[in-house]
């Protein structure tokens, strides 16, 4: 970071995450001084306007729509449902001690070869990604967010925490900012719950599914059963239907033989949240896509406690 990005965190806050106990960093971006507007000011039919307020520039201005939180998100390219689910959570959640005033600003990273199918193509969508992490963060700061999301399940293309938490100490380097990421979101989630055994739903193949149930056994937890749709392309996670996931979750996952805790859905570019709302009541144990969780985490982070409906039991009970 430059010393002229550095300057925009003027006004920092600091405070302990409330799930992940970490220092973290808010820069007050509605600070003054804002932009100076451009002489003669304001114009009407192209003329001075005489008589019209200056606008202040000595005080801060918040923003309209994102006056309690701006958030970054970062998604690949070829990700065409997170950000509409983190939205519908926002939407849905306007009333008192709701999400009044949080905004998103997506920045996407390139991913133009979204072929998953053959461990090739999987190596290939790993290299665009994390060669374009950079870029993408740079982009997304232009907008002044103050939080960032990862949006992308890591687990998909590095094997082991290790390599994941590696990862992210080099893409924290980009900015001051603080993330929320699904490896760290998902812990908190299932610890909220005192959950051990768990069964995995993903859009993978065996290989990703395999390097998925690693980091869930490296973060502590024995996933127990797990389903992929064995998608050969990203761009095919967003068109698995509800009723396929409900049948794995109800034949194959939550079933009385497997007495799981919990069942936990990996991959950005698949949405759970109806499944979720739908089977939890039916099952009787937690339902976690990661949208919701990871969206949860982040806002539980910043300040915004209040319990949230449209999204499943996570963030309506903690």
């Amino acid at each position: 970071m430059n010393e002229h990005e550095k300057a925009n965190f003027r006004g920092t806050q600091r405070f302990f995450g409330k799930l992940s106990g970490k220092n973290i960093s808010i820069p007050n971006v509605n600070d003054p001084p804002i932009a100076v507007m451009a002489p003669p000011g304001v114009i009407h039919n192209g003329a001075p306007v005489n008589g019209f307020e200056r606008i202040s520039t000595s005080r801060g201005i918040p923003g309209p729509q994102s006056f309690q939180r701006q958030f970054g998100l970062l998604i690949p390219a070829t990700n065409t449902i997170m950000e509409r689910d983190l939205w519908r959570i926002i939407v849905t959640n306007q009333g008192p001690g709701g999400l009044e005033g949080a905004g998103l600003h997506t920045s996407t990273v390139l991913t133009p070869k979204p072929d998953v199918g053959t461990a090739e193509g999987l190596e290939t969508f790993k290299r665009q990604f994390l060669g374009g992490i950079e870029s993408a963060t740079k982009s997304a700061l232009l907008a002044n967010p103050e939080y960032l999301i990862m949006g992308l399940s890591l687990e998909h293309i590095l094997t082991g925490l290790a390599p994941i938490r590696e990862s992210m100490a080099e893409i924290e380097q980009y900015c001051m900012l603080s993330w929320a990421t699904w490896h760290e979101a998902v812990k908190a989630a299932l610890d909220c719950y005192g959950a051990k055994r768990v069964g995995i739903l993903t859009p993978w193949d065996q290989r990703a599914n395999a390097s998925a149930i690693r980091m869930f056994d490296e973060l502590g937890f024995e996933v127990v059963s797990s389903i992929g749709f064995s998608c050969a392309s990203v761009l095919n996670y967003p068109l698995i239907p509800d009723w396929a996931k409900e049948k794995a979750i109800l034949e194959f996952l939550a079933t009385r033989e497997n007495k799981l805790d919990a069942v936990v859905q990996c991959g950005t570019n698949m949405s759970l949240i109806d499944v979720s709302e739908k089977l939890e009541p039916v099952v009787g144990i937690p339902i976690l896509g990661i949208n919701a969780v990871i969206f949860w985490y982040a806002l539980r982070e910043n300040g915004f406690e209040g319990a949230l409906v449209g999204a499943g039991r996570l963030l309506r009970e903690f």
